[in-house]
Order: structure tokens, then sequence, then C-alpha cells
């Protein structure tokens, strides 16, 4: 009986600090503050690769930008799914960029203006390849620091795996990104 009162204690405990909010046991603000940067971040990503098909005849670019979009697509859902989890607003994908913006005009680590977007999706061929890479290149190292910032100050075990993960993946890719600019 003494253990079972316990364990009611215990579990109203945790009912009131996961009610309450904020940091919990299994997660902190700050794998919060990642997730809720990442989603929006790896949004734009997606948009800019999805501008590949249509605009370079380059099949490493392609290749690339295939990469991008199967490693971030999913990783969106699951952040997504851990916000939800943790009863934390979920940043939408229609308003991925303008969520992400942090004052007038300054964006979050590594995302592309309004302006730089449309410039993309007006060049094609090889001007696109170049802005396409250079601007890849800016928005991973973003990603990067992020993922850094998760990996020291996080708390949720899977969300401090998947900032590893990117940031493993993403300084792969910029080295390729590289190679790629010096041949065009």
């Amino acid at each position: 009986m003494k253990r079972l009162v316990q364990l009611i204690a215990a579990l109203l405990a945790a009912t009131v600090v996961a009610a309450c909010g904020g940091d919990t046991p299994d997660h902190n603000s700050v794998d919060t503050r990642f997730a809720q940067a990442m989603i929006p971040h790896h949004q734009q990503a997606v948009d800019m690769v999805d501008l590949v098909a249509t605009r370079t005849q380059n099949t490493r670019v392609r290749t690339l930008a295939t990469r991008i979009h199967a490693a971030q697509t999913p990783e969106i859902t699951t952040m997504t799914g851990w916000l939800a989890d943790w009863s934390e607003p979920v940043p939408s994908a229609a308003n991925a960029h303008q969520e992400h913006t942090h004052g007038a005009g300054h964006t979050g680590p590594g995302m592309m203006s309004d302006e730089d977007m449309t410039a993309l999706a007006n060049t094609s061929g090889a001007a696109f390849d170049t802005m396409f890479l250079t601007m890849m290149i800016d928005h991973h190292q973003g990603a990067i620091d992020m993922a850094s910032t998760e990996i020291q100050g996080g708390r949720y075990a899977p969300a401090k795996d998947l900032a590893a993960r990117i940031r493993t993946t993403q300084t792969t890719e910029i080295a390729t990104m590289r190679t790629l600019l010096a041949t065009i």
C-alpha cells in the first residue's frame, strides 16, 4: 500500500510539472527553441531545393537537392511531433519564414530573405547553380550553428541526436557544395 501511495504521488507530481509547461525532466527550453527554429529553417531549405528541378540541368546539383529534401522533410515531421507532444507552439509551414524572422529584416542563422528567395526563383542554368549552392552553404552553416547550440544545451536525447546528425550531414554537404561550386 505504501508503494502505491508513493507511485500515485510521483505520478501526480509528474502531471503537475508537465501541465506547467517549460522545462521537464525529458526536455528543456533549448530543445523547444531548437525545434521551433529548425522547422522553418528546414522548410526554407525544402523550398529552395524544390526550385532545382525546373532551373538546372546539373545532375550533381539535382542529386544534392534530392538528398537534402529526403533528409529534411521527415525531420520537420519529427520536430513537429515533439512540439505537439510538449504542448509547445508549432511554426506553421505556410508562415515558416515569417515566423523565423527576428526583428525587422533580420532572420535566423542562415535564413534567406524574401528578396534572396525571389532572386533564386528568377534565375536558371549555371547562374542558378552558383546562387543556389552559395545560398545553401550559408543556410547549412546556420543549421550547424543551431544544432551546436542544441548539442551543448539541450536535454532531450532524440533532439540532441538529431542535432548531431544535422551537424555531421550538413558539414559534409557544405564540402560537396564547395566542390561543386569550383566546377561551375
